[in-house]
């Protein structure tokens, strides 16, 4: 799919329907059919493959052809069945236009054209467009990673306000939650570290660019927020790596509880298997066996012995 736009009211407005691609600014490719890879290479640009996009070394990511710049980075977004992925998404920038091309959906993607004009960048030109969409892609990043924090409180909260009372199987929903969060955050965190990728090869390339010592400046705070975010995203991994160690302790401690209480159960049903035990046996001379008594008194000492040992771990706390 291929989306056009264009500079419209301060903001960018998608072309309509049927519209030369060529008077747009930034040209979005999604997916990109043949015909649309051939139109764009008779604008001078070579769209890449997906697979030329997820070669991991940094010189197929971010690298110059004449006067267009190859720059890739992995962003969290969805596939369109809805599935959570981190795919890389090229930004390929030249004097005339911005092409991006993907194969998932990031959503700044989707909120950048409603919101440019908010943008300390501006529209004015391809760069300042580049710009004003890694903003927004921080922007969102942030967004994630403020949710993920959310989530660690909502789930902390949860288990550890009543965790005497708490039950195994709310226990292994929060650990199943947290490890989500944690897939999260690892999408994200490569999304920052790639982007703070993107941000410095660009900056070192705008040298020649007529507004270079603006360009560079927008980059460059850009990159400081996403360095706090990074300082943040450290900040959070500690607390996904103690939330889940101390919901696994707490699943411990249960399991170590339902055990304490079979051990004691069991060792309360010792001294009575041992009393029969020893009248079970076929002896000759067992003289109890000819008592009156003989079977109320053997009962009556498999009672006592099993309430001493109950006595005992009432006494030594563990029941």
């Amino acid at each position: 799919m291929l989306t056009a736009y264009a500079p419209h009211l301060g903001g960018l407005a998608p072309l309509p329907h049927g519209e030369d691609p060529a008077r747009g600014r930034w040209i979005d490719l999604y997916q990109p059919l043949d015909q649309q890879v051939r139109l764009m290479r008779g604008f001078g640009v070579e769209v890449p493959t997906l697979e030329d996009m997820e070669e991991i070394e940094i010189s197929n990511r971010l690298y110059r052809e004449g006067d267009l710049l190859y720059m890739t980075a992995v962003l969290p977004g969805e596939m369109p069945d809805g599935k959570p992925v981190a795919m890389p998404v090229t930004f390929i920038l030249s004097p005339d236009r911005l092409v991006t091309v993907r194969h998932h959906a990031p959503r700044p993607f989707t909120t950048f054209p409603t919101r440019a004009e908010r943008s300390a960048s501006g529209v004015s030109g391809p760069d300042r467009i580049f710009l004003g969409l890694m903003e927004e892609i921080v922007a969102r990043l942030a967004d994630i990673l403020e949710g993920v924090g959310k989530v660690l409180d909502q789930t902390g909260t949860h288990v550890f306000e009543d965790a005497s009372n708490i039950r195994d199987v709310v226990l292994r929903a929060a650990l199943i939650k947290i490890g989500r969060q944690s897939e999260l955050m690892a999408r994200v965190r490569l999304g920052l570290l790639s982007v703070e990728r993107v941000l410095s090869f660009y900056t070192a390339a705008a040298d020649d660019h007529p507004d270079a010592k603006r360009l560079q400046a927008l980059a460059k705070s850009i990159n400081r927020d996403v360095q706090a975010l990074e300082v943040h995203a450290d900040f959070l991994g500690s607390r996904l790596g103690m939330t889940v160690d101390a919901t696994l302790g707490l699943i411990n401690l249960q399991q170590n509880n339902t055990v304490r209480v079979l051990s004691v159960v069991a060792a309360l049903f010792l001294p009575p298997t041992m009393i029969a035990s020893i009248y079970g046996m076929n002896f000759d001379h067992m003289p109890e066996l000819h008592w009156v008594w003989g079977y109320p008194m053997a009962i009556g000492a498999m009672v006592l012995s099993a309430l001493g040992i109950y006595a005992l771990a009432r006494w030594k706390r563990w029941l």
